[in-house]
């Protein structure tokens, strides 16, 4: 028994050591030298660090505890990292490693209907996310040869915007005005209205509270749009670091959509506070400060951010990425430095106003001051025969009615021209959550230049509006259909929308 029970054991050893040496031969050892920094100041959402002599620009860092941060100062003894994740549990004299990588965020069609942060950490409560590709945060911008002219108008189905400030998939439109004026509700509208038209929506909060960013979402649910949103958001509590690089990261988030031929839209809720993240951040790198304690690059922060926004040539894939940059102004001073800079970088500018917000003429749009350097190449044929002259006529009469507050005597022609104007601004009100549809905008819009409105009384406005809506939708749906496609209306489709224009007025006024 003993000689069987010591050949067993015999056996068992020598099998184990050939198992072992196998795994020996096919083991090739190398030796790998890794950077081992030490902390010696935090604070502030930012660290320095020394002992990283080969670090890169903007590679990412890890300190103890999975906290990521960004190499961002890269000075001769020592190097600036910006935090990623709260510091509650670091401190001086920790250790911090090399990773080798750039800053990356998740892409793919997961991200779908998620609420995420910029490293693509789930901020919903549904679970972890699994996409198969990662890119850099900082991407160069599309070359000139690969752009493409700005051709297909993005449908805001804000009647105010859509005729008189248009906006083409690829451009870029600065939203600014004061507080509580209705900006972030101008984007809301017009990520809703993108639904059933194969257009992704990215919105990105930045520095948002998070009981707004909380409302915002419920909305986009409440309206079936999460199907086709990424909400990326940095909160005002987050810190700075991760504000900082929240634009860029949703923006490589739509850029994957838009390699692949489709049409993007994003929002970036809002500009300032990413520029007051950025400054705060410069201040406690000691980079030196310029207007207004910004840093002198400031201006190259945003304008390699909004770059990235174009519709590219058919033969780099086709698709559009769309940017709704949204800036808050303080006492309307829309010549501030970031708001200025904003307006030079992009392709024009929807300015609200709370003279008006404070009036209850929503949305708050002050037409003479907003303008689209690109749009009205790409808005559709129809608003072209209908509103061409809309935009002056309206400004005309802005002018006029802020003339005759003096008191001054009108002659017949001028007091027309005022209760005409006040008849299209009613028409141009607009309550949230209502996107309407192009057709529907403009038979509206053709009665009122074409003064079927003018013997309604102002009050009843909205409900004869309403009824030509309805019955352009029963009895044209064929025209509906033209002008949804974008063809060109002629003079019998201008006629028959007309004169159901003019008797939906008159049996309205009949029955009233």
């Amino acid at each position: 028994m003993t000689d069987i029970h010591s050949l067993s054991w015999q056996n068992l050893l020598d099998e184990t050591v050939a198992i072992s040496q196998q795994v020996l031969d096919r083991h090739n050892l190398q030796l790998q030298i890794e950077e081992v920094g030490t902390v010696t100041y935090l604070g502030g959402g930012i660290a320095r660090a020394v002992g990283l002599p080969s670090v890169q620009a903007e590679e990412l860092v890890k300190f103890p505890g999975n906290c990521y941060g960004m190499a961002y100062n890269l000075d001769r003894d020592e190097v600036g990292i910006i935090l990623l994740d709260d510091s509650e549990d670091l401190k001086a004299g920790c250790e911090v490693l090399r990773t080798g990588r750039v800053l990356d965020a998740p892409v793919g069609e997961e991200l779908l209907g998620r609420v995420i942060d910029a490293t693509g950490r789930p901020l919903d409560n549904q679970g972890a996310i699994s996409t198969a590709k990662r890119l850099p945060v900082e991407r160069e911008a599309p070359g000139i040869m690969q752009r493409a002219p700005v051709t297909v108008p993005l449908q805001t189905g804000i009647k105010v915007i859509d005729a008189l400030i248009p906006i083409g998939r690829g451009q870029r439109e600065l939203i600014l005005g004061d507080r509580a004026t209705g900006k972030t509700a101008i984007a809301l509208d017009t990520i809703i209205n993108q639904k059933g038209k194969d257009v992704i929506c990215v919105y990105c909060a930045i520095g948002q509270r998070s009981s707004a960013v909380a409302k915002l979402i419920a909305e986009l649910r409440q309206r079936e749009a999460m199907d086709y949103c990424i909400v990326v958001v940095a909160g005002g509590e987050t810190p700075p670091g991760l504000q900082y690089i929240t634009p860029y990261a949703a923006t490589t988030m739509a850029e994957y959509f838009r390699s692949q031929g489709k049409d993007v839209l994003i929002v970036y809720d809002d500009l300032i506070q990413h520029a007051r993240a950025y400054r705060e951040l410069s201040l406690l790198l000691r980079r030196p400060p310029g207007r207004e304690a910004f840093p002198g690059d400031i201006f190259y922060i945003h304008s390699r951010l909004l770059e990235r926004a174009t519709h590219l040539r058919p033969e780099f894939g086709g698709g559009s990425l769309t940017a709704l940059p949204i800036v808050e102004t303080e006492a309307q001073n829309i010549s501030a430095y970031i708001p200025t800079n904003l307006v030079s970088i992009t392709d024009g500018q929807i300015y609200l106003t709370p003279n008006l917000f404070h009036k209850g003429i929503l949305p708050a749009v002050d037409v003479g001051k907003s303008v689209s350097r690109v749009g009205g190449k790409t808005q559709l044929p129809a608003y072209r025969a209908v509103a061409g002259d809309l935009r002056l006529s309206y400004s005309q009469f802005e002018e006029l009615e802020a003339f005759s507050r003096f008191g001054t005597r009108l002659d017949e022609a001028t007091q027309k021209s005022i209760e005409r104007g006040q008849r299209v601004r009613e028409i141009l009100k607009q309550n949230q959550y209502q996107p309407i549809p192009v057709a529907e905008q403009i038979a509206v819009l053709l009665a009122a230049t074409q003064g079927s409105f003018d013997t309604v009384p102002v009050e009843k406005i909205k409900l004869v509006e309403n009824s030509i809506r309805q019955a352009v939708r029963e009895k044209l749906p064929d025209v509906c259909q033209r002008i949804e496609v974008g063809e060109q209306l002629n003079e019998s489709d201008l006629t028959n929308l007309l004169n159901i224009a003019e008797d939906t007025v008159e049996q309205v006024m009949q029955d009233n």
